[in-house]
């Protein structure tokens, strides 16, 4: 879990980035995880656009995906969905708090 203020630098960091992905009707499959687990790796913070034609609540939806990544969600902002999953590659620039 994060703090207030851990919550608050990733969120900002966040507004700067586009959505990577995006999570429709037919749900979150392998692939999708798959991807989406890279993208965490490459990126540390990602942003992902949960359509209406999912069927399933927001929040729901975003704690499912961010148990499946093993990743925090950060936060459900309307239907873009925030996760922060700490990189295990040395070759990037980790996000410090």
């Amino acid at each position: 879990m994060f703090t207030s203020k851990e919550r608050a630098k990733l969120r900002s960091l966040a507004s700067t980035i586009r959505p990577i992905g995006q999570v429709g009707k037919e749900g979150i499959s392998e692939q999708l995880v798959a991807g989406f687990s890279d993208a965490l790796e490459a990126r540390e913070l990602i942003k992902i656009t949960l359509l209406p034609a999912a069927g399933e609540d927001g929040d729901n939806l975003a704690m499912n995906l961010a148990d499946l990544l093993g990743a925090e969600l950060v936060a459900v902002i309307g239907r873009k969905a925030i996760f922060y999953r700490r990189s295990s590659r040395k070759d990037i620039e980790h996000i410090e708090f």
